[in-house]
């Protein structure tokens, strides 16, 4: 299958956050893990904001395993902890450090970068009544030809071992994508691989603070938790090229921002009991507003009203 020209992207710009090393294992394997990208106070902060937002107590394992109230367009998340925050004050001072930011502009090669916004994942132990077991699938259309080209990314905000459920996928089926395509029946599932023969997925631990940067081609999924006591907690964060002549979308990013909503998108259902409504407007940096779409990359003009 053809690809698209960022697959066989030549680096200009010199390494800020990741190394030749890194850069080559992403190529390579289609992931990379940048250490300490950020600060720990920050990522305490949203911890516990995560906590607090889904009323559920660190100390008391009980509550853990009430029933979710959440419904999820995307069958595969179902049960996996996913949590419906999006505009909250910590999320986007993640979204705007400075050095996640210099991590995607080593992937990207360019500046002009505005930040997904997406939501947190509260994972606690597959135990009780809770039978989440995990799952395997991409976020693009694996039978496009060319391949489109994505990058996705996930902060740890606890340290995450493999009995956690935190992030697992094939690199060995994204370093040989060709040769098992080819194998493959021609009426496959585009978007979840038949593993069957495969072995079981490569976890992908992180500490706290760390970012965990993939290939939507990466067949990956999160982890059933199976440990006794710990529960895993993490931001979903990545970064792709400004469109800034896209103004429905500019506005649409802003509006979501402003009046703290969930992206228009199936597979972001949004709070139902509209938590986030309550809280202010996120401060933005300077680099967050460039981030957000607020202000152009091009000039200080600021792209639309607040």
């Amino acid at each position: 299958m053809a690809r698209d020209p960022m697959y066989d992207l030549e680096k200009e710009l010199p390494f800020r956050v990741l190394t030749a090393e890194g850069w080559a294992h992403w190529k390579r394997w289609g992931y990379v893990i940048v250490r300490d990208v950020v600060p720990q106070e920050k990522v305490e902060r949203l911890a516990a904001t995560l906590w607090e937002f889904t009323g559920l107590d660190p100390h008391d394992e009980e509550a853990w395993y009430r029933p979710d109230a959440e419904n999820h367009a995307m069958r595969d998340v179902a049960g996996s902890g996913m949590v419906e925050i999006y505009q909250h004050q910590h999320l986007w001072d993640i979204r705007q450090e400075p050095r996640l930011y210099d991590a995607f502009v080593d992937i990207w090669d360019r500046e002009d970068l505005w930040v997904t916004l997406d939501r947190a994942n509260l994972n606690p132990p597959n135990r009780r009544n809770r039978r989440f077991t995990g799952f395997i699938h991409w976020d693009i259309d694996t039978s496009v030809d060319p391949l489109p080209f994505g990058v996705q990314g996930v902060v740890s905000l606890v340290d995450t071992d493999p009995e956690m459920g935190g992030t697992q996928a094939y690199p060995e089926m994204f370093r040989g994508f060709d040769e098992w395509v080819a194998k493959q029946p021609v009426d496959r599932d585009p978007w979840r691989p038949d593993t069957a023969g495969m072995g079981e997925p490569t976890p992908l631990p992180t500490n706290a603070g760390d970012l965990l940067v993939f290939n939507s081609l990466l067949a990956h999924g999160v982890r059933e938790n199976t440990s006794q006591h710990r529960v895993r907690l993490a931001q979903y964060v990545s970064m792709f090229p400004a469109d800034e002549s896209n103004t429905a979308l500019v506005q649409e990013r802003i509006t979501s921002w402003r009046e703290k909503t969930a992206p228009k998108n199936p597979a972001f259902p949004g709070d139902p009991r509209g938590r986030e409504k309550q809280d202010p407007v996120a401060v933005l940096t300077p680099l967050g507003e460039r981030l957000l779409g607020l202000r152009s990359w091009r000039n200080s003009a600021v792209s639309a009203p607040c």
